[in-house]
């Protein structure tokens, strides 16, 4: 035991004060507090860093400070964000049989659900604040089964509602973790390379500690790449289809798959070397089994009032809701300056036309036969739709994050570091943003972004002249 403590006494002094600044953050810590977050969170992701450089050669070590960390928000109550009162509240009326996407917490506070008793419903509507009560809920049907299973283990507490939830964030990232290292390891990239996912302190404290289901949905992702890799593409197909079912996000990367699956001529080293490519019938099954998996996980809901209220909803985040925006809100000065209005309405239907189209062209004119580059695609893919989205929560990062690590591309670990700037916007006065910060924020992602795509176009010039 002396000898371990002196073998490891700096990683386990970094570990130590890393708990002590989570527990600062988790327990001590009010969103609109600036001051003591953004120091508290650069802390942080300074030791995350010093811990992933100095502890290379033990595996162990550093998956169980992860898990410590993560622990520590065990039974906290989520302080970044209001979201998971409406995670409790789908889950409660779910347990009671009623269809959360067809009526809002604005409905029952109003006595329009007579007969049903939701418990704490006045904690939870309060909670989520006036704008989430007043939307109907656009979290799809696999997210609404945990938010179920928490109401099923804790109806009658929020706080052990909250540790269900938690608790499942957790086991999620385990599985990201495993599943993730195991697809570095097949692909021949550094398997460490995995840790600034898992002990990532915009990870630990956005998912674990504020319950974004982003882990979640991203576990059924790298699931599915895992198994694609495998070339067991079926499951591939069910898994990609229950993480849409999480989150809309991955139907974004469908179109992707076209090359990966017509072009790919070349196998994966550990796989039979019988195998070319897999052909225009397999993609189409592929397609087919994704989306009839996103279809049976929402025929429990179906009518034509979940289809209306749910597309209405979900439209609100392109032509109402603004937030950390970078090329819109460039957009919406140059609107200001020659209309004299915002012009959020008509931009937020004309930005996901020019993201559609970025897809196409990603699909069609690059060659995306490999896995590696399919997932550059998809890394790109998401990164030009943040780009031009009206809302960009911080939690958003979470998905070209862990695209990243199987790529050469590292902007999103520093997009990590610098989102937590967004959170400026939040003063004891009310919501304003800064800006200034928000420019500063972007500034510095796409232009390391714009280094890393020149440094490896000229190292790949310089490999083929060399050749």
């Amino acid at each position: 035991m002396f000898d371990f403590l002196k073998l490891y006494k700096i990683p386990l002094l970094f570990a130590f004060i890393s708990v002590a600044l989570y527990i600062s953050f988790g327990y001590d810590l009010h969103r609109s507090d600036f001051a003591k977050l953004l120091p508290l969170y650069g802390a942080l992701f300074f030791l995350a860093y010093k811990l992933i450089q100095i502890t290379k050669g033990n595996f162990w070590i550093l998956f169980g400070f992860g898990i410590v960390f993560r622990l520590v928000f065990l039974i906290a109550i989520p302080n970044l964000s209001q979201d998971f009162h409406r995670f409790l509240w789908d889950g409660r009326l779910l347990l009671k049989g009623i269809n959360p996407y067809l009526f809002t917490p604005e409905m029952y506070a109003s006595g329009l659900l007579s007969g049903v008793e939701v418990t704490q419903a006045t904690e939870l509507i309060s909670g989520m604040g006036a704008l989430n009560a007043s939307h109907y809920s656009n979290y799809p049907p696999i997210n609404q089964l945990f938010f179920a299973i928490a109401a099923l283990f804790a109806k009658n507490s929020i706080l052990g509602s909250v540790v269900v939830l938690r608790l499942i964030m957790i086991l999620t990232d385990v599985g990201v973790f495993y599943f993730g290292r195991k697809l570095l390891k097949n692909l021949h990239l550094n398997p460490h390379t995995i840790f600034w996912y898992f002990l990532n302190p915009f990870i630990i404290i956005e998912l674990t500690g504020n319950l974004h289901f982003e882990g979640v949905m991203l576990f059924f992702l790298v699931l599915a790449l895992y198994l694609l890799q495998k070339r067991k593409w079926v499951w591939a197909a069910v898994l990609l289809g229950v993480s849409v079912s999480v989150k809309l996000l991955p139907l974004l990367f469908l179109p992707l798959f076209f090359n990966y699956f017509l072009k790919n001529k070349k196998v994966e080293k550990d796989s039979s070397p019988n195998v070319t490519s897999l052909g225009i019938s397999k993609l189409i099954l592929f397609y087919t089994v994704c989306l009839l998996t996103v279809v049976v996980t929402f025929l429990p809901f179906l009518s034509s009032e979940f289809i209306g209220n749910f597309t209405a909803t979900i439209g609100l985040w392109f032509q109402n809701f603004e937030f950390n925006a970078s090329v819109y809100y460039i957009i919406r000065w140059i609107g200001f300056q020659t209309v004299g209005w915002n012009v959020i309405a008509t931009v937020g239907k004309v930005l996901p036309l020019i993201v559609i189209a970025f897809i196409l062209i990603l699909t069609f004119f690059r060659r995306n036969e490999t896995l590696p580059k399919l997932i550059t695609a998809m890394l790109f893919g998401v990164s030009f739709y943040f780009l031009l989205s009206t809302t960009v929560h911080p939690w958003y990062v979470a998905t070209p994050l862990l695209l990243c690590l199987f790529t050469k591309y590292r902007f999103p670990i520093v997009w990590s570091a610098v989102v937590i700037l967004s959170y400026s916007a939040y003063g004891a006065d009310g919501f304003n943003e800064n800006l200034w910060l928000v420019a500063g924020e972007y500034l510095v992602v796409i232009g390391y972004a714009i280094w890393e795509i020149r440094k490896n176009i000229s190292e790949k010039n310089s490999s083929l002249s060399s050749t």
